[in-house]
């Protein structure tokens, strides 16, 4: 139920999903959705989980056996790719704050944020300076996935020598700390 959760959530977006407009496309009535889930933020919550897990397999399948500037683009590419495919599940992810350790979201947030801790072990980033290099990053990522899946770039110039751009300027600041 929370994959087709995050289904809907990708083509109505996370705002308008509803727990009556879930049980209409699984062609079940809503109170029996409540055998599965708590209520719309329990569903929100398990979708977001869902997408990090999902982010962090596509990453990390995606930097298999590579390091350095190699491993930094696979990364970023292919989160961007996951962010630009699943607009409305990656939008769960944000806003939300896991209420433990084990909660699955924690869980799955530690994967994504593991492998690309890995690729910065492919620059000289020091332990003291990872969490920001790692919110550079995500902001950097992020924002440009989010603007290009919500059409926020219109202009002329071709969206994928923009992201170029933004590989080269993430190599080379991690490259400068």
């Amino acid at each position: 139920m929370v994959a087709a959760g995050a289904d809907l959530a990708d083509e109505v977006g996370p705002a308008r999903l509803t727990m009556g407009l879930l049980a209409e496309r699984l062609g079940v009535r809503a109170p029996s959705l409540y055998k599965h889930v708590g209520g719309q933020e329990d569903l929100l919550r398990g979708i977001a989980a869902l997408a990090l897990g999902q982010a962090a397999d596509a990453v990390g399948t995606a930097v298999q056996g590579l390091a350095g500037r190699d491993a930094l683009a696979a990364a970023l590419r292919a989160f961007r790719a996951f962010v630009v495919a699943h607009p409305g599940r990656y939008a769960t992810t944000t806003g939300r704050e896991p209420t433990g350790p084990e909660d699955p979201m924690a869980l799955a947030g530690r994967r994504l944020l593991d492998v690309f801790r890995a690729v910065l072990r492919g620059y000289d980033v020091e332990e003291p300076q990872v969490d920001h290099a790692l919110r550079t990053l995500r902001s950097l990522c992020h924002g440009f996935a989010v603007l290009e899946a919500a059409g926020g770039f219109r202009w002329s110039t071709d969206i994928d020598e923009s992201f170029e751009w933004l590989l080269v300027f993430a190599d080379r600041g991690l490259r400068a700390v």
